[in-house]
C-alpha cells in the first residue's frame, strides 16, 4: 500500500461543490477497493453530516488531533466499503485561532496524519471555503490539491488568488505539492455562458494541471446528501456517476 496520496479539495470560495466532490470521489476509490479515509477539515462539518454523524454529539474530532495531539478519531467501515472517516464539529472554529500562536502550527496536520498514512492509499482533506489557517495546513499536509471550481465567470476570476496562496505554500512549506488538477462543476449544458465558461478554464489553467471531466449541476446531489448517502447509492442511474467514476479513474 506504501504511502497515502493526500489531496485536499480547496476552493477558497464556497458552494462550488467541495464537500460534495470529497463526498463522492471518497466512495468512488472505495468501490476500486482503495482503503480511504476522509478528513474533514471545515468547522461547518458538512462532510461529517453527510456521512451520517451528528458533529454536536462528538466528543472527539479532528480539533482534539490538531490541539492535543491525540490520535484520529476514526469511523471507520462507512457504507460498508474501506470508506473511513475523522469528523469535525465547531470546536474547529477555535482552532482557526488558537492555532494562530500554536508552536509549530504548519506542522499539525502532517504529524496527526503521519501515523495512518501507510494504512490508507488516499487521504481526502475537505477544506473549509477560506484562505485562512485551517486550509493552509491542510496544503502542507497534502501530496496533491484538487480544486473544485464552479462554471461561472466569477469563479474563474477567483482562481487567482487561490493559485498564489497554493504557490505561497509550495515555495516554503510543502514544495512537494502538486496541483493534481482542476474539476469544473455545477455545469449547465443549458446554458451557453456554462460552455463558454468551460472552454476559458480549459484555455487559462490546463496550462497548469489537467481539466478533469465536467460534473453536471443536479439536485440528486442536494438530495443524496440529504439522504447520507453518495449519489451512487441515492440514484444509482443517475448520469453524472459515470463522470464521478471517470475523475476517481483518472486520480487512481
Amino acid at each position: 500500500m506504501g504511502q497515502a496520496k493526500i489531496i485536499a479539495i480547496f476552493n477558497q470560495s464556497g458552494g462550488v461543490g467541495k464537500t460534495s466532490l470529497t463526498h463522492n470521489l471518497g466512495y468512488h476509490l472505495a468501490l476500486r477497493k482503495r482503503k480511504v479515509l476522509l478528513v474533514d477539515m471545515d468547522p461547518q462539518a458538512s462532510l461529517t453530516v453527510f456521512l451520517g454523524l451528528e458533529p454536536s454529539d462528538l466528543e472527539e474530532t479532528i480539533y482534539q488531533s490538531l490541539m492535543a495531539a491525540e490520535p484520529l478519531p476514526i469511523h471507520s467501515g462507512l457504507y460498508q466499503q474501506s470508506l473511513d472517516l475523522v469528523p469535525a464539529n465547531i470546536n474547529l472554529s477555535g482552532a482557526e485561532l488558537e492555532l494562530v500562536v500554536a508552536d509549530m502550527r504548519e506542522l499539525r496536520l502532517v504529524d496527526a496524519l503521519e501515523s495512518v498514512r501507510e494504512n490508507y492509499d488516499f487521504i481526502l482533506i475537505d477544506c473549509p471555503p477560506s484562505l485562512g489557517i485551517l486550509s493552509y495546513i491542510s496544503l502542507v499536509a497534502a501530496s496533491h490539491v484538487l480544486v473544485p471550481i464552479q462554471t461561472e465567470f466569477k469563479a474563474l476570476k477567483g482562481t487567482e488568488l487561490l493559485l498564489q496562496t497554493i504557490s505561497r505554500v509550495k515555495s516554503r512549506a510543502n514544495r512537494q505539492l502538486q496541483i493534481a488538477g482542476f474539476v469544473p462543476t455545477m455545469y449547465d449544458a443549458r446554458t451557453a455562458q456554462a460552455s463558454a465558461c468551460v472552454e476559458s478554464i480549459r484555455q487559462s489553467l490546463s496550462k497548469i494541471a489537467p481539466i478533469f471531466p465536467t460534473i453536471p449541476r443536479a439536485v440528486a446531489f442536494v438530495d443524496a446528501s440529504s439522504q447520507q448517502l453518495p449519489l451512487a447509492l441515492y440514484q444509482r442511474t443517475h448520469g453524472a456517476i459515470q463522470v464521478l467514476k471517470e475523475i476517481a479513474k483518472l486520480l487512481d
